[in-house]
């Protein structure tokens, strides 16, 4: 290793480039199996520096040989043009036969290559946003990895969950943010639906919507199209279905003429 060490350090800063490149390419198809090595080969922080990894795969497991399409908030590399994209690039190996599409409110466009393609703007411009799914269309997955300002993730979540298709996740990333008061967080108010834990919360009764007894009950978009929502350390996955589960024992806000009792 060491030989091999001296020789790469003897390139020019392109040919280095184009070395990492290669060991990239090698070592990513070597292990297209494991998320874990892919996050650590192409200089994705979701494995390491966070544990993320375990679930991705847990959660996206059943799209990894298909046809997917993955849209992520943040590119990272902060404003340098030619820093970041690790995490594009690790799910380019996972998602063999899918398209990777990313965003990042400082021009990226130089990390684009095969199968991935790379936006500018903000996740908070709504215009931008309808204009980029314009172009994208319908997506399987979404993570949001981008500033990680409970406003912010929120406002995402509102304008792109409709994007996300029948049976695909909605993911945010680095919800520690939800208690910290220079994010907009709330350490007192753990119910604040300004927060991101506070608004993800308020959706949780969406999944038993069925269950809700009131006259007059009018399922929102949300009731209709959330079917789970898993919450793990700093990690919220949101999984878009439409819920065709009927109550067994409420009907139209009432309960049935028989009671329900636990045997």
């Amino acid at each position: 290793m060491s030989f091999l060490r001296s020789i790469y350090d003897s390139l020019k800063p392109s040919q280095k480039e184009k070395a990492k490149k290669i060991y990239r390419y090698v070592m990513s198809n070597l292990n297209r199996g494991n998320l874990d090595k892919l996050a650590l080969i192409n200089g994705s922080d979701k494995y390491g520096t966070h544990f993320y990894t375990q679930h991705y795969d847990a959660h996206f497991k059943p799209f990894k040989n298909k046809a997917t399409k993955i849209l992520e908030i943040g590119v990272g590399g902060h404003t340098s043009p030619t820093l970041g994209g690790g995490s594009l690039r690790m799910w380019k190996y996972y998602f063999a036969k899918g398209k990777v599409f990313g965003f990042d409110i400082h021009d990226k466009t130089l990390l684009q290559e095969n199968r991935i393609k790379i936006f500018k703007g903000s996740q908070v411009d709504l215009p931008f946003l309808k204009n980029m799914m314009e172009q994208i269309g319908n997506v399987d997955l979404i993570v949001d990895d981008g500033s990680h300002i409970n406003e912010h993730v929120i406002v995402s979540f509102k304008a792109l969950f409709p994007y996300v298709k029948d049976g695909g996740y909605y993911v945010v990333e680095d919800v520690q943010t939800t208690y910290w008061e220079e994010f907009g967080g709330d350490s007192v108010n753990l119910n604040n639906t300004q927060t991101i834990m506070g608004f993800f919360k308020e959706l949780i009764d969406c999944v038993n919507h069925q269950e809700i007894i009131t006259d007059n009950f009018a399922p929102t978009y949300y009731d209709k199209n959330i079917a789970s929502i898993s919450f793990y350390h700093n990690l919220i996955f949101i999984k878009k279905k439409e819920t065709n589960e009927l109550s067994n024992v409420v009907v139209n806000g009432k309960i049935a003429s028989e009671i329900f009792v636990e045997a």
